[in-house]
């Protein structure tokens, strides 16, 4: 009676997970449509849809295919890899903060708190060190890197898409399929090696995986942080605990995030953009204090 009840649990789970994974779909879609008419340009659905049949004037298709299309690729790639990068960390090193009631959790709590507090000390003296370089650069090169470091979706061209595409289509696919030594690994180091797991290098090679998604994708678009918070956190919320789901819904939480972000950044000042850097950061920095006051209590 107990394991039918556990499978039908875990089968209701698995069909909202899917359900939630066709929605957030959706949204990116929707999202999608409303980027590609952002600019300072509009685009009727009609020309929209005559460009895309491949109808449109040369100038249509320069703004869309050259300019509006590379840009929300990128912004779509890079929220699922940092996603995806945020959601591989705190999958192996056991520190969700928002819900520290998970096994392992409460155990490693006081480790992340110092592990924060040395990752804010690090982050303040690069900082200082990269702005006595800036200081060194002329206005145009000092403007570039200061856009960069808030975080800007820079590299709006396919040259750039075609550079970032191979990291996502390589890191992502294996760490999906380590999903389940992820569900293992939160069970604990002795758990993991009772059940023959080879905890050491799977501890190096998924964060290595992790690393590689999140260098890829900040060398196309700056210093965007929180994604690779708020996209696991919110994932866990609506998926559960299962990494089968919760690495798809954490990649298509962090698209959805960026994109919106992005094209609220370019419709907020028009002409003038807002990089999508602040406009995560305006997201995500209270969500950020909310976990903190959160796992404090």
């Amino acid at each position: 009676m107990r394991r039918t009840t556990a499978i039908s649990f875990d089968e209701v789970r698995r069909r909202r997970g899917l359900q939630v994974l066709a929605i957030l779909s959706l949204l990116i879609a929707a999202a999608l449509i409303i980027s590609v008419n952002t600019g300072y340009i509009r685009l009727t659905p009609l020309e929209l849809l005559h460009t895309l049949l491949g109808r449109g004037t040369d100038k249509q298709e320069l703004i869309l295919f050259d300019f509006r299309l590379p840009r929300i690729v990128i912004s779509i790639l890079v929220g699922a890899g940092l996603a995806v990068s945020g959601a591989v960390m705190q999958g192996v090193f056991r520190n969700d903060l928002a819900d520290p009631g998970i096994l392992g959790i409460n155990a490693g709590a006081g480790l992340m708190v110092m592990l924060l507090l040395t990752g804010v000390a690090v982050a303040a003296g690069m900082s200082a060190a990269m702005i006595v370089l800036t200081l060194r650069l002329d206005p145009d090169k000092y403007q570039f890197v200061a856009t960069w470091l808030a975080g800007s979706i820079w590299g709006t061209s396919w040259k750039f898409v075609l550079s970032l595409l191979p990291w996502i289509l390589i890191q992502l696919p294996y760490v999906i399929y380590k999903a389940r030594v992820m569900n293992v690994l939160n069970l604990g180091d002795q758990t993991v090696t009772g059940l023959g797991a080879a905890v050491t290098k799977e501890q190096f090679r998924l964060p290595g995986a992790a690393v590689g998604l999140a260098a890829a994708n900040v060398a196309v678009s700056g210093g965007i942080g929180f994604v690779g918070l708020i996209g696991p956190h919110l994932a866990r919320r609506l998926v559960g605990p299962k990494h089968q789901l919760l690495l798809p819904a954490s990649a298509l939480l962090g698209s959805l995030l960026v994109l919106t972000a992005d094209t609220m950044g370019r419709r907020i000042l028009q002409p003038s953009e807002i990089p999508t850097g602040i406009v995560v950061a305006v997201i995500g920095a209270p969500y950020f204090l909310y976990l903190l006051a959160r796992t404090k209590s």
